[in-house]
């Protein structure tokens, strides 16, 4: 399990990184690793340590967006994110419960869906700089504000990466499960 959080502390490190190169925005594997915490870790308090990385990183990428574009995100955009995670890591322990390609890969999607309709509804009911009609909300859901890359860039990168890094974290934890002579999902079950 430590090398499970080490790789959860890059990701909020690569969340970072990833900031400074628009065509990477919400290119970061830490909404994944949310989803697999929830899936393999089973001592809860470790369910923590997505959050925290979440909180740290933010932390730094609200001072960038500050600076870079004079936009500052606020404690209740804070707060929804924090909800869409708590919504991952509870997908990924529904999904544990029976696990199976089909359920991982549903979990994941159902994630990604769950975080880009709420933040950018979030959006668009905060952001004054959008029409409060459906043309405005339209407009927070396609293509965003002209300053920044289109939302739906952002959704397609969060879409990529969750789908890359579950299936790196989940390739490893279940090679290891196999190594282990333990049930896993690389394994044929027979009938």
């Amino acid at each position: 399990m430590i090398a499970a959080l080490v790789m959860i502390v890059v990701a909020a490190g690569y969340r970072v990184l990833a900031v400074h190169e628009p065509a990477m925005s919400n290119f970061a594997p830490l909404m994944a690793l949310t989803f697999c915490g929830g899936l393999y870790f089973r001592d809860r308090r470790l369910w923590l340590v997505p959050f925290i990385a979440l909180v740290l990183s933010d932390l730094y990428i609200d001072r960038f967006y500050a600076v870079q574009y004079g936009y500052l995100w606020t404690p209740g955009g804070a707060a929804v994110r924090a909800l869409c995670f708590v919504v991952a890591l509870g997908l990924g322990y529904l999904v544990s419960r029976q696990k199976s390609w089909l359920n991982v890969f549903s979990g994941v999607l159902g994630g990604a869906v769950f975080f880009y309709l709420v933040t950018n509804t979030q959006s668009w009911i905060t952001d004054l700089n959008y029409a409060k009609t459906a043309a405005g909300w339209w407009q927070a859901m396609t293509v965003g504000h002209p300053q920044f890359p289109p939302t739906l860039l952002f959704f397609r990168n969060s879409l990529v990466s969750d789908f890359i890094f579950t299936a790196a974290f989940v390739g490893v934890m279940e090679y290891r499960a196999l190594q282990a002579d333990q049930p896993s999902l690389l394994r044929r079950q027979s009938a």
